[in-house]
């Protein structure tokens, strides 16, 4: 188990780069030399699963990428079931309480700072030391996304261990009745204030950010930051389509 690029640079005070889209190891190989920290392993609303993790980590340790799966359960066995197939980092979603927060913590690390369940998978091939490693190495991310969590967020930040506090508007404008809004007004009024509070508390803020919002929050000293390059094909495939419908 190598050292987590995305961890080392947040405590570093660096920003992490993390990019999400369909996965697959020939993906992760072609966007590994662009040089991103991390790739987003969809297991919450794409379609990674269990035979996919360990191929899908051992792309990105080629490229000294930190692999992240984002979970769909606050289940301590999908915490160590993942873990054990050689991801670096874990994403739990709708964290709404500090007894949630605590419990992922928890789950995501062995003793003296958890109770994950003890093995180690590929990880630990070779390695003496591979619970402790485990313990400094693998970035725990919690997802504030709902106005329960943001009501709750000052607790929520005194749980220790959890290295990035994630604002995602998506279901936050969900639950603020501003359903398929991300970009209202109120809602983005909401998430920077939780940004500015995270970093004032002084852990890391996460985003989820474009080109156009990206210089926005860092201003606001968010440090990791989350993007899907599919929109990317999507910008790139029309700009080229309008090319060929031009009159000549």
């Amino acid at each position: 188990m190598g050292e987590n690029r995305a961890k080392r640079k947040l405590h570093n005070g660096e920003l992490v780069t993390v990019i999400a889209g369909f996965n697959t190891p020939d993906v992760i190989d072609f966007l590994g030399p662009l040089g991103f920290d991390a790739a987003w392993l969809e297991g919450e609303h794409g379609p990674v699963t269990w035979d996919d993790v360990g191929n899908l980590s051992r792309a990105c340790d080629l490229w000294g990428m930190s692999s992240i799966v984002r979970i769909h359960s606050k289940e301590p066995g999908l915490f160590t079931r993942y873990l054990d197939q050689g991801v670096n980092g874990i994403v739990v979603p709708h964290v709404n309480t500090r007894e949630e927060a605590l419990r992922v913590v928890q789950s995501a690390k062995f003793t003296p700072l958890g109770n994950r369940g003890i093995y180690g998978g590929r990880q630990a091939y070779g390695r003496s030391d591979f619970f402790q490693k485990a313990n400094d190495e693998t970035i725990v991310v919690v997802m504030i996304e709902e106005m329960r969590g943001i009501k709750a967020l000052d607790e929520i930040l005194t749980v220790d261990n959890v290295d990035v506090f994630l604002v995602a508007p998506g279901d936050l404008a969900q639950s603020m009745g501003y359903l398929g809004q991300p970009d209202h007004p109120e809602v983005r009024r909401v998430l920077d204030d939780a940004i500015r509070r995270i970093a004032r508390a002084g852990k890391a803020p996460g985003a989820t950010v474009n080109e156009a919002n990206l210089q926005h929050y860092i201003d606001l000293g968010a440090k990791f930051f989350h993007t899907n390059w599919p929109s990317w094909v999507n910008s790139g495939g029309k700009r080229f389509l309008e090319l060929t419908r031009k009159k000549p």
